[in-house]
Parts: C-alpha cells; structure tokens; sequence
C-alpha cells in the first residue's frame, strides 16, 4: 500500500464487547470512515480479514487482555494492514504485549478528537516500514545475483554488479529484476533432472 489520502478508509473494529462496538463505530464513520466490518470472535477474525483486505484495524481491549492478544495476532497474521490498539486510559504492560504482537500504535477513548491524526500517523509509518522492508528484499536479491556472478565468472564484485547494471540498461528493466533471473536461473541450474524411464 503506498501513502495516499486518508480522508475514506475501509476499516475493521474488533473487540469481545459488542457495546463497545457500538461506541467504536460511529466515531469512525463521523471521520469519515467506512466500518467494513465488527468482530468479536478471535476464531472468525482471520478469516474476516482476509476476505475484507482493511485498510486499518481498530483492536479494543474489553474485558479480557488475552482475548484482545488474540485478535491482533490474528490480524497482523492475516492483513497487509496496521493494527492500533483502543484501550479505555495508559496501560503500559498491556501495550508492550501488544506491541510484541504487531500493533502499530495505540490511541485512548479520551483521545477520540485525535484519533484521525494518529490514523494519518500510523498508515504513513506502515508504509514507510513496507517500503523499507521492500528495500532490503531487493538489496539481498541483488547481493545474491552479484554473488552467483562473481563465482560463474571468477570475478570481483564491482564488475559483478556492472555486468547487472549494464544487462538492466540495455534491456531496459529494473536491476532488481534482472537480479531476481539471475538467482532463479541459478536455482533451477542446479537441479539435477531425473533420470528418464526406462521401463515398458
């Protein structure tokens, strides 16, 4: 997901309460917001998530900490979406468990006025997170093609990497993508086939 508007997101709320679903709601929608969906159940939230590709996740905690857990680890499992976390005041302990399971952010009930900025906050840091990951997904493909280069070749890696560069530029493509060929090429070079049938 790149950074875009935030004006109209489509967004999941979930907590054991179903009053507090009720609360949670038209907040959202007074945003802006479409609430595309309010679970309870941490066995269906996955599920509900995949189907509904959110664009944020609202987590509240209710009566049970351990309930709230387990809807965020079902939801930072299944979405390509950051999860913020209500709680009612500060909670410190409970905050540093949900942070170990993926929250992004947590925002109080007295904060509601602010919750569009944190909204903001959270999808901008969310992508720049992805983004970076990104990076280094490509950086490690392309360290990886260099590598295979410069042992085919018996060359060092400066040369390795102009041979990538220069391949990308005269075909017009991504380096990253001439990367990635090299390492599949490689991969399926080494796979030694079958022996043919013989039998019959």
């Amino acid at each position: 997901m790149s950074y875009r508007d935030t004006e109209h997101l489509r967004v999941l709320i979930a907590n054991e309460r179903k009053d507090r679903l009720a609360l949670v709601a038209p907040i959202v929608a007074a945003l802006g917001h479409e609430v595309i969906a309010s679970e309870i159940d941490v066995d269906d939230i996955g599920a509900v998530t995949a189907r509904e590709h959110p664009d944020v996740a609202l987590v509240g905690l209710g009566e049970s900490s351990q309930h709230a857990l387990g809807l965020i680890d079902k939801i930072v499992h299944e979405a390509a979406c950051p999860v913020i976390l209500l709680i009612h005041a500060p909670d410190p302990a409970f905050v540093k468990e949900a942070s170990k399971r993926g929250i992004f952010a947590y925002i109080t009930d007295a904060e509601a006025k602010d919750w569009q900025s944190s909204i903001d906050i959270v999808l901008r840091r969310f992508t720049e997170y992805h983004d970076l990951e990104g990076a280094f997904g490509r950086r490690a493909v392309i360290e990886r093609a260099k590598g295979i280069l410069m042992e085919r070749h018996s060359i060092r890696e400066q040369p390795a990497f102009e041979m990538l560069r220069d391949i990308a530029r005269q075909n017009s493509r991504k380096l990253v993508d001439v990367a990635t060929d090299v390492v599949d090429s490689h991969a399926l070079l080494r796979i030694k086939p079958s022996a043919p049938d013989t039998s019959g």
